[in-house]
């Protein structure tokens, strides 16, 4: 329930206070005093957004604050899903800086304005003209007819398995993502490791087949130089063996006379004897090499293979590709089998929704068997609202899945003249006619909904006399049992009112204000009257307020 509000530098609103109780509060007022600005000012409440052009005064800040009591709402697992401390007696307040920054509080506590609607979309039901109305929600159609039904509570039972169901589908989604990408990635690194399996790979083997294929290319440049070196050192006729031989020779004869000399002829005699290992070296070498084209091609295909290999995966050398291979190798191995997941969690889930599918069987059968009831209800209180061939027909169309709610689609159809089609209420009915239809269909589930606050904005545009006397008297009946607030023109709604406020304006010099206060009985009679007949009120249109507010 609202208790109070206060607005501060709003619009046309200097400073304003307004305090509320249960029953039928009325605000009237001439044009242009400022009842639709009380409703701007309570949307800031509602998370509406704002700028600047709503500064009274432009170098001051517009303050708008709401006390709520949500004693009765049920909500305090709102308030500890957005994080907001829980107060029996909730404040919520708005503060518009001349700088064009906006800021939130609950109960003292930063928020945001999203945070803001989700509460406050608990604590007030705000009707205006043409706007898009709870009345097309799918969502507060089905509530209508599950709280006529007197199945709310079986929807909550049913719903708590409905979020456990759904979150099981989630997860069951993800664990099939996630095992299809897995066995995508598996059969990339399989194709991987296919292509090290068929190579085969040998640590060390491609410095060796490096210096084999080398050699081979360069045969013929090793067979002339090793068979130059051997002949040259042996096995021509002036070889330098031959020559070391007959150098020898002639410091043989000569070496006795001194001791150096012995140590020269030592020396060349090591010397000739290197050279001859030197030659016969050079010519095992020079013989036993080959040039093979076969086995040439074979070790360049085989390094062709390797380097591609390293290329492929970015390393420059074997031992690291070796490790890559080893890589891939323990991936394959870390990869489980999740299919025992996936196969728990749709038995989980084909359980779930075999109970879902029951109780929605119950919920169904409710519904349906409460629908005619209902629009032959709605159907009698439209008749003295001037709709007497204006129908509701509730259509109940079968889900093949669980849904939220439950396995209904639920759709409230119209037919506003004799003759008319039945289309969705969004589709064909009028301004007026979706105003009645929602003070028709709130007030028959006052009883058994919890309603917010209910705020109706020039709900009678269009009616008058009996019809309006009528909507006055709906919205009476339904203010026995919720708080409810109407901003009207029609005096025979008017004189219902357990609470009477008249907006007005205050013409100063320098601009004008407005301002609100409570009428007493005399101040009624006499603003009813006004309303009947014009100002000053005519005798006969005072004794007609009496009348009505009898």
């Amino acid at each position: 329930m609202l208790k109070r509000l206060e607005i501060h530098n709003y619009a046309i609103i200097e400073s304003l206070e307004l305090d509320l109780t249960k029953g039928l509060s009325i605000v009237t007022g001439e044009t242009g005093a400022g009842k639709s600005i009380l409703l701007g000012a309570l949307g800031l409440i509602m998370g509406k957004r704002a700028d600047t052009k709503v500064l009274y005064e432009a170098d001051k800040k517009c303050v708008v604050e709401a006390v709520f009591d949500v004693s009765d709402y049920n909500i305090q697992s709102i308030f500890e899903a957005e994080g907001i401390d829980y107060e029996q007696e909730t404040i919520i307040r708005r503060l518009i800086s001349p700088n064009g920054k906006s800021r939130a509080f609950i109960n003292d506590e930063p928020t945001t304005l999203s945070v803001l609607k989700a509460i406050t979309d608990n604590l007030v039901d705000l009707h205006q003209q043409f706007d898009a109305l709870d009345l097309h929600s799918v969502s507060f159609q089905t509530k209508t007819i599950d709280a006529l039904a007197g199945v709310i509570d079986k929807v909550g039972d049913y719903q708590a398995d409905y979020v456990e169901y759904a979150k099981s589908k989630r997860t069951l989604a993800s664990v099939e993502e996630k095992h299809r990408n897995a066995n995508q990635e598996m059969d990339f690194l399989n194709f991987q490791m296919k292509e090290f399996n068929d190579a085969e790979l040998m640590d060390g083997e491609q410095e060796e087949k490096e210096k084999t294929l080398d050699k081979l290319t360069n045969a013929e440049d090793i067979q002339r130089v090793g068979n130059m070196i051997l002949h040259q050192l042996d096995e021509d006729d002036s070889s330098t063996v031959d020559t070391l031989q007959t150098l020898l020779n002639e410091l043989s004869s000569v070496m006795d006379a001194d001791e150096k000399l012995a140590e020269l002829y030592e020396r060349l005699t090591n010397i000739q004897e290197e050279m001859r290992d030197i030659a016969k070296e050079a010519g095992h070498i020079a013989e036993i090499t080959e040039y093979d084209e076969n086995k040439i091609e074979e070790l360049n295909a085989r390094l062709s293979l390797i380097y591609r290999l390293q290329k492929k995966h970015n390393v420059d050398n074997l031992e690291d590709l070796l490790k890559i291979q080893d890589d891939i190798s323990t991936q394959l191995s870390g990869f489980g089998d999740i299919t025992q997941d996936i196969e728990s969690l749709q038995k989980r889930i084909a359980k779930l929704e075999a109970s879902l599918v029951k109780k929605a069987e119950v919920i169904s059968k409710s519904r349906k068997k409460t629908a005619p009831e209902f629009e032959k209800s709605i159907h009698k209180m439209l008749i003295p609202l001037s709709m007497e061939n204006a129908y509701i027909k509730v259509d109940i169309a079968p889900l093949d899945k669980p849904g939220p709610s439950g396995m209904d689609q639920i759709t409230f159809l119209f037919a506003p003249n004799k003759g008319s089609d039945f289309k969705s209420l969004k589709d064909i009915a009028s301004g007026g006619e979706i105003s009645r239809l929602t003070l028709c269909i709130k007030s028959l589930v006052a009883d058994a909904m919890t309603l917010p606050t209910l705020i109706f904005d020039e709900i009678d545009t269009g009616v008058s006399g009996e019809v309006a006397s009528r909507m006055g008297e709906i919205l009476a009946g339904l203010a026995d049992k919720h708080q409810v607030i109407s901003i009207t023109h029609s005096p025979q709604i008017a004189a219902k009112a357990d609470r009477h406020f008249f907006v007005h304006k205050n013409d100063r010099e320098d601009r004008t204000v407005t301002a609100i206060k409570e009428l007493d009985k005399e101040g009624r009679i006499t603003e009813i009257a006004k309303m009947l007949s014009g100002n000053p009120p005519s005798v006969a249109a005072i004794e007609n307020a009496k009348e009505l507010m009898k």
